[in-house]
Parts: C-alpha cells; sequence; structure tokens
C-alpha cells in the first residue's frame, strides 16, 4: 500500500493504463456513439496513453515523470477522447511536477485542477461526456478529504466510485447514448485509468467492471456503423502547431469554433519550445489546415473521414478531378481550375481522405492528381476502393504541382474520359520539373554531400545543384533545365517573393525567348517549383 506517489509509481501506472486500455480497447470502440459514432475512442485512448508511456521509458530522468508522460500524451494524442486524455495528465502534471512525492490531499487537488483545465479546453464541453465522469471523480476525490479520509488510497477510491457513478449516469444525460443503450466512451476509458491507478497505489484493482461491452439488448447486432453527416463535419483533422503564441493560437480556437465542432486544443512545452495538439471536425479540411498555418507551423498533420459511406453519384459521365496540394496557395490555384482540392503533408495523407475527397465530388468519372512521387501509392489505394465504390477513377501520376497544372491546362471534358486522361497523362509526361528547398540535415546527395541549412536544387527529384544561397541556386538550376531547350516555365515561388522577382529577372535577360507564368505558392509551400515545358 503506497502512502504517496513517487516518480517510480508514476511509471508503474503508465504502463497498467496502457495494459488496461489494450485489453478493453475493443468495448471501447463498441461503446463510441457521441460524439461521432465513428467506433475509435478505445483506440485513441489506448495510443495516447502509449506515446506517454513511450516517453517515460525514454526519458533521461531529468524531468519529473508527472512532465514527461504529459508531454508525450499531447505530443501522440490521437482523437477527441485522446486529446481530452492528454489534457487531464497535463493539468496533473501542471500541479504535481514539483512535488517529490504526492500524497492523498495533493493528488485531489491535482484531480480538480485537471478537470477544470479539460474543460478550457474543449471548446463547447457537454455533460454526459468524459469530462463530465472526469470531474465527478475529482470532486468524490476533494470531498473524501474534506470528510478526513485523506489517505491516497482514500483518494482514489473515492475517485474510481465517483467516476464510476457519474459514468453509469451519462446516458440520461445524452439523448445520442440513451438511444443506443451505452455510457459514454470516453467516461469508460477515464474509469479505466483511475482503476489502474487504484491497482498502483494499492496493488489490486477493483474487482468491478466500468463497462461490460454493449448492453445485453444490443448484443448479436452490428456495432454502431459511421453514418453520414448531413449537412456537417465530414473529417477529423488534428495536428500538432508549433512556432505559435498564444494569441495566435487563440485565433486558431476562434476560426476553427467557426469551421467545425468537437474542438480541442491542448498545449505543452517541449524542449524546443511551446507546441499545441489541435482536433477538430470540420467539412472544410483545407480551411482548417490553412487556419493552422496562418496560426504557426502546423506538422504531423492527419485527416480522417467521419464518414466513408457511399455518396450519391451525380448524373451518369458526369466528371471531376481531385488535386492534392501542400500548401494554401497551391490549394487557392488548383480551386481556381475548378477542381476539388485536398490539402495535407504528403507523408500525413491518408487513404481515407483522399477516398472522402473522390467520393465527396459525386462524379461518376474522377480523375486524381496525387502531385508528388510519395502520394501516388496512396492514391492509387483509395481509387480502388472508389471503384468499389462504383466510380471511374483513375490516377494521373503527377509528381509536382507543375505537372498537375499542365495536365488541367490539356483537360476536355468534350473528350471521352479515357482519351482525355491520356492527353493529361501525356501532358504531364511532357512536363520537367525541379525544386528549390533547403536541407533540413546532412545527407549526401546525387550532386554530393550538403549540410544542414544548405540550399538543393533538384530536377526530377535528383539534386543537382548544392549553395548557400537560393536565389543562386535558382539561377543555375534555371539554366541546366533549359540547357536542354524549353518554351515556357512555370515558377511557383513559396512565402518568399524577392526570390520570385529574382528568378523571373534572370529568365526575361539569360532566357528571353521563353515565356514566364508566375503564381503564389504561399505558406507551406517549397521555396521555388518550377515546370519547364
Amino acid at each position: 500500500m503506497l502512502e504517496a506517489l513517487d516518480e517510480a509509481a508514476v511509471g508503474r501506472w503508465s504502463r497498467a493504463v496502457v495494459d488496461t486500455l489494450a485489453q478493453a480497447r475493443g468495448r471501447l470502440d463498441e461503446l463510441n456513439v457521441f460524439p461521432v459514432p465513428d467506433g475509435d475512442t478505445g483506440t485513441n485512448l489506448l495510443m495516447t496513453a502509449e506515446a506517454g508511456r513511450a516517453a517515460l521509458e525514454t526519458a533521461d530522468g531529468a524531468e519529473s515523470s508527472w512532465t514527461v508522460l504529459a508531454r508525450g500524451a499531447v505530443l501522440g494524442a490521437r482523437g477527441n477522447s485522446g486529446a481530452i486524455l492528454a489534457q487531464l495528465l497535463h493539468g496533473l502534471a501542471d500541479a504535481l511536477a514539483g512535488a517529490r512525492r504526492v500524497d492523498g490531499r495533493a493528488l485531489a487537488e491535482a484531480l480538480a485542477a485537471a478537470s477544470r483545465t479539460a474543460y478550457t479546453a474543449v471548446a463547447d464541453p457537454e455533460e454526459g461526456t468524459f469530462l463530465t465522469v472526469a470531474r465527478a471523480g475529482a470532486e468524490a476525490a476533494v470531498a473524501a478529504v474534506a470528510a478526513g479520509r485523506e489517505r491516497l488510497a482514500d483518494v482514489v477510491h473515492a475517485a474510481a466510485e465517483g467516476a464510476l457513478t457519474a459514468l453509469q449516469a451519462t446516458p440520461g444525460q445524452l439523448a445520442a447514448l440513451r438511444d443506443a443503450g451505452v455510457v459514454d466512451a470516453g467516461g469508460a476509458g477515464w474509469c479505466l485509468v483511475l482503476d489502474a491507478l487504484v491497482g498502483t497505489v494499492t496493488g489490486t484493482v477493483p474487482a468491478r467492471a466500468p463497462l461490460g461491452g454493449r448492453p445485453a439488448r444490443l448484443r448479436g447486432l452490428p456495432a454502431p456503423v459511421p453514418a453520414a453527416p448531413a449537412p456537417g463535419p465530414g473529417s477529423e483533422v488534428q495536428f500538432l502547431l508549433a512556432d505559435s503564441d498564444e494569441t495566435a493560437v487563440a485565433r486558431l480556437r476562434t476560426r476553427l469554433a467557426e469551421l467545425g465542432d468537437c474542438l480541442v486544443v491542448v498545449g505543452v512545452d517541449t524542449p524546443g519550445g511551446r507546441e499545441w495538439n489541435v482536433h477538430v471536425h470540420v467539412a472544410d479540411v483545407g480551411a482548417a489546415v490553412e487556419a493552422g498555418i496562418e496560426a504557426g507551423r502546423p506538422h504531423r498533420i492527419s485527416v480522417t473521414a467521419l464518414a466513408p459511406v457511399r455518396a450519391p453519384l451525380a448524373a451518369a459521365g458526369t466528371r471531376a478531378t481531385v488535386a492534392l496540394t501542400c500548401s494554401a496557395g497551391l490549394a487557392d490555384l488548383f480551386a481556381g481550375e475548378g477542381v476539388a482540392v485536398l490539402t495535407a503533408p504528403v507523408g500525413e495523407l491518408t487513404e481515407d481522405a483522399v477516398l472522402a475527397a473522390v467520393l465527396g465530388t459525386g462524379a461518376a468519372q474522377v480523375v486524381v492528381l496525387p502531385n508528388h512521387a510519395e502520394a501516388t501509392a496512396v492514391t492509387a489505394r483509395a481509387a480502388e476502393r472508389a471503384r468499389e465504390d462504383g466510380r471511374d477513377v483513375v490516377v494521373v501520376p503527377t509528381r509536382s504541382a507543375v505537372q498537375g497544372l499542365a495536365a488541367l491546362a490539356v483537360a476536355d471534358p468534350a473528350r471521352r474520359f479515357g482519351d482525355d486522361v491520356v492527353a493529361m497523362a501525356e501532358a504531364a509526361a511532357a512536363t520537367r520539373w525541379a525544386e528549390v528547398t533547403v536541407a533540413g540535415h546532412d545527407a549526401l546527395t546525387s550532386a554530393g554531400r550538403c549540410a544542414a541549412g544548405d540550399v538543393l536544387g533538384s530536377a526530377e527529384g535528383d539534386v543537382v545543384v548544392i549553395g548557400p544561397d537560393l536565389a543562386a541556386v535558382a539561377r543555375d538550376l534555371l539554366d541546366r533545365l533549359l540547357s536542354a531547350g524549353g518554351e515556357m516555365v512555370t515558377v511557383v515561388v513559396g512565402e518568399d517573393p524577392a526570390l520570385g522577382d529574382a528568378v523571373c529577372a534572370h529568365l526575361a535577360a539569360v532566357h528571353p525567348t521563353v515565356d514566364v507564368v508566375r503564381y503564389a505558392g504561399g505558406a507551406g509551400a517549397v521555396p521555388l517549383l518550377v515546370g519547364v515545358e
């Protein structure tokens, strides 16, 4: 029996939470009907808890285990429920990180503080949810201390019992739970987290289950199936936000609250500065990502379709094009051409997001422009799934946005679909592409060794120029490309208009017979993207 929680006990609790949630994941997923019946609450809670445990296992002991656990959970939080769990752990860390030993009174006060901060992290909190259960557990812990039962074991038992009582009352607070005959999934997960804490303190996990799977009247029936929100948010967007501040995050909160719902924003201090985990359900994925770009530097962006259901087909023969982009400027550029746009960093692009974009067009025939070599495989898998849904979907393997623009330039809806796809593919293949980027780390390239911060000029994916200056590398790269001929150059300039000015001046002086078309790539785009036809 522990009289106080020390650093070692925090680690044991973290491992116990992961083990408990791993066993209960399927049951928690089944209970998930609110706020969206997408059956992933148990999975999201488990992945968040695993991120916290992993951070503890690799820590060097220089920081409090509470701090390390909370930071790992925040940075690895998944979904609405995972973000709330991370905020609760972060609230505990804020209250307990400076304490060598945490007794019953300190834990009760920390649980209360964590509950309050969790409510502030959620833009539109509702009762009968995870938040309600967490608050009830904290209130029961505080009440136990006030009644003179302030031993650590008494406090954790009181918190677990208070949370369980609140969990059992959730169907009476939310119509969605009452209609499905289930308790709140996130709240059930928190009860399991508290039960793991009881086991850590006393050596014995409570001999009762906060959840017993689906009620008897529902057993034998299929688990809840995600239903299309009509109208309303159709995608879950989540990302980490760096290089920002509280003022910018406050503006981001306001903007995302206008765009969708289920908004949770959790901030945490890291060795590289403060970061925020942002979660929201929206209909306009591009607008949500753009809002993140305006607030700072979003990374590890994930987009998940909330309702991967069959969308109604438009009239037979109708066509659409879906273009993938990595920046708001490119998204605006493609949207101006009348195509559907999906904006996300390539490394964080999901098959479900591409499928949702294809089905969302409502067209019977769809062309997909991946616009990056590494996105081709994901788009191909999504296209295959869309074909199973009855759509005629073709991926034109554009390896760059400039190839995508070239493909769009020759698209003609008056042609047969197959002929139009061939013409688009030929135009893309005839466009040589190149880009200017900045090396993020030391590496050996096809042009030699580069160091972090060096400017790289790449043609068709191979580095051909390395230098210290963006404009100088861009000029050298263009001269190399045009030495093989070319009648038109398309340049897409990132965040530095001066680079675009320098490039266009060089083309006018050295290659005066070449037509030049310039576009703004905006925040999130590479410094310079070039296409030669």
